[in-house]
């Protein structure tokens, strides 16, 4: 098998949900900076299979009307609709060539992050990720605007029915802490009112049409002040003012920090330098807050290049990147008990399932926190159950044991060889060749065929025994 160069490894650990075959072939044609470059430009990358995953949960494609509807009558419950919305989430993960526009999507959801299943936001839910996604590649003030007046967003944080009257302060209070400036910017309690201020008059017609209009009677009038922001803020209409205001939080020198940061914490080390963070930042601001320019920067930086390893994969990361590796072929559900529905629970007993943090600031993303030995163990069991098939075990083909064999006969230490360069993206090690035999009884001198022990049966501790490594779980 191909295993890629470090520095492509390193890479594709980064900004990919798990290096396959397919990925190390196109670093080897197209050279690891050439292909993150074509990534960077999703709407050019054919992903027809990723794009039809939708239409196997067609109530993903309704109106929120249709959804609050079908709710309301008996029909299928709104938590049962988010599910299907994660699965069919996992389900981007795993097969979309678009792969660096998905990471993307899943940090700037988990920056900008509405929790689900949630009764309050469910029936715009879908929409907001697709605005996620349309925007993660782009400007940081054309998806913090889409992002902050989506409808999902308004109902989430109760901005929906805030008006000059009773002026709610939660979308205008997240909306500095943590989608922009963050709270040791240095902003008072005043200026939060004044925040919440400019974003009345934003409407959605819940529990009937969930339409989105602007209400310019329900708009606050009156002199504004937020970090450095001021507006006589005098039109009803106060539009205008409040899409000045977003476009100065983007542009802030905090919200650059900050966002540069948060990069940094995602794509290099959970420590990142002050050095670091102030080269990304300065290119954000540089770049009038262009997505992609900073990324380049990124990955162009000295210390995302000596990185590697220092990430521990979260465990919806492990898990995708197990069913990668292993070329698990998921179909689309027809039983509840099919694969492409299963794959919730089985990332329920991984430890994590896709927008499951029930606060506004979103997954937590350092080591200690998914480095627990309750976490450790469902990675564990994920892996040795998908090598072995057990379950799911409808709606999925997995590879048949003898599959994994690149020959008719060789020896136990080259084909552990070969299965971390499959597996793994690199060679086998002493230590990762004496963890191979101790879970599976073999000498390296042991041949393999397909009719030995090894083989029928033990296989899965092999596939397992390999992904329960250090290897696997960092990135």
């Amino acid at each position: 098998p191909l295993i890629p160069t470090p520095a492509a490894r390193h890479l594709l650990s980064r900004f990919s949900y798990g290096i396959t075959q397919q990925l190390v072939l196109d670093t080897k044609v197209l050279g690891a900076s050439a292909w993150f470059e074509e990534q960077l430009a999703p709407n050019y990358i054919p992903d027809n299979f990723a794009d039809g995953l939708k239409a196997w949960w067609p109530h993903l494609s309704w109106t929120p009307q249709q959804r609050w509807e079908e709710d309301q009558t008996g029909g299928m419950q709104g938590y049962e609709q988010q599910y299907d919305f994660m699965r069919w989430t996992l389900l981007r993960r795993i097969y979309t060539k678009r792969q660096v526009q998905e990471s993307m999507a899943e940090f700037w959801s988990n920056l900008l992050h509405i929790p689900s299943p949630l009764s309050k936001s469910f029936p715009h839910r879908v929409g907001f990720d697709t605005t996620i996604r349309q925007y993660a590649l782009g400007r940081f003030d054309d998806l913090l605007t889409a992002a902050v007046l989506h409808p999902a967003m308004l109902c989430y944080l109760d901005n929906a029915e805030s008006t000059w009257q009773a002026v709610n302060e939660n979308l205008g209070r997240e909306l500095l802490e943590l989608h922009t400036v963050g709270r040791t910017a240095g902003y008072s309690e005043s200026q939060v009112t004044d925040s919440a201020r400019i974003l009345t008059g934003s409407h959605i017609d819940r529990f009937k049409t969930w339409e989105y209009s602007y209400q310019p009677e329900m708009h606050y009038t009156g002199p504004v002040t937020v970090m450095g922001f001021s507006s006589a803020n005098s039109d009803r209409d106060g539009r205008a003012v409040l899409n000045e205001y977003l476009t100065y939080l983007a542009h802030h020198p905090a919200t650059a920090q900050r966002i540069a940061r948060k990069l940094a914490v995602r794509f290099v080390c959970d420590e990142p330098s002050t050095s670091l963070v102030d080269d990304l930042a300065r290119v954000f601001l540089d770049s009038g807050t262009d997505i992609r320019q900073t990324l380049r920067a990124l990955v162009r930086h000295p210390e995302f290049l000596a990185s590697v390893g220092d990430k521990i994969r979260t465990p919806t990361e492990d898990l995708i990147q197990t069913l990668r590796v292993y070329g698990v072929a998921i179909s689309r559900p027809v039983n509840q008990q099919d694969a492409a529905n299963a794959i919730y629970y089985i990332a329920k007993t991984a430890g994590q399932v896709p927008f499951g943090w029930g606060a506004p600031d979103g997954f937590p993303d350092n080591g200690p926190v998914w480095s627990s030995s309750s976490r450790i163990m469902g990675s564990y069991h994920v892996h040795y159950s998908l090598a072995g098939g057990h379950w799911p075990d409808t709606g999925v083909r997995y590879r048949s044991h003898a599959s994994w064999l690149p020959e008719r006969r060789l020896r136990f230490d080259s084909f552990v060889d070969h299965l971390c360069r499959v597996l793994l993206g690199r060679g086998s090690t002493r230590v990762l060749l004496g963890a191979a035999c101790i879970a599976t009884d073999q000498r390296p001198s042991d041949v393999v065929t397909r009719s030995c022990v090894l083989v029928k049966y033990r296989m899965p501790k092999l596939l397992g025994i390999l992904l329960d490594t250090p290897q696997h779980l960092t990135r």
